[in-house]
């Protein structure tokens, strides 16, 4: 049974972020052990979620606004239709994120149910946020990448 938590759970119970590697589509490993030290979004989706498509400018602007201060951020595609080229389709939505693909195991690894699924996680590789908006302009989700930049 993967990780289940919320984010009070999160912020409250200093909870760390289970380690994973993944590929992306052109074979380069990402580990969640790359980004030690730097905090991390790292959204869980997949490219025939509309919910994605919807929130994921909000979570780029985010990252954009941070990344020069240290902010990371790795998308996992999980639940894809074979053919599906998770890269390809966020290259051509404009989104910067690194993307891993096949997630599946690292999905159910971190609880995650569905898409969208968004954590944030400190420098210290503690999880302090979790949503699954689809709002890419979410109060919540600004304000929680606000704090985890001022850790």
């Amino acid at each position: 049974m993967g990780l289940v938590i919320s984010t009070v759970q999160a912020a409250e119970a200093k909870v760390k972020a289970p380690d994973w590697a993944l590929q992306t589509e052109t074979g380069e490993t990402i580990r969640l052990a790359d980004f030690h030290g730097q905090p991390l979004i790292l959204h869980f989706w997949a490219t025939w979620c509309p919910y994605c498509k919807k929130v994921q400018p909000g979570l780029d602007a985010l990252y954009q606004q941070y990344q020069e201060q240290g902010l990371a951020a790795v998308a996992i595609s999980f639940r894809e239709d074979d053919d599906a080229t998770p890269g390809t389709v966020l290259k051509q939505r404009g989104i910067s994120f690194k993307t891993a693909v096949q997630g599946e195991q690292v999905a159910a690894l971190y609880g995650v149910r569905g898409t969208p699924t968004t954590l944030l996680i400190d420098s210290e590789g503690y999880l302090v946020y979790v949503t699954n908006t689809s709002d890419p302009n979410d109060e919540a989700l600004i304000t929680a990448t606000k704090q985890l930049m001022k850790k």
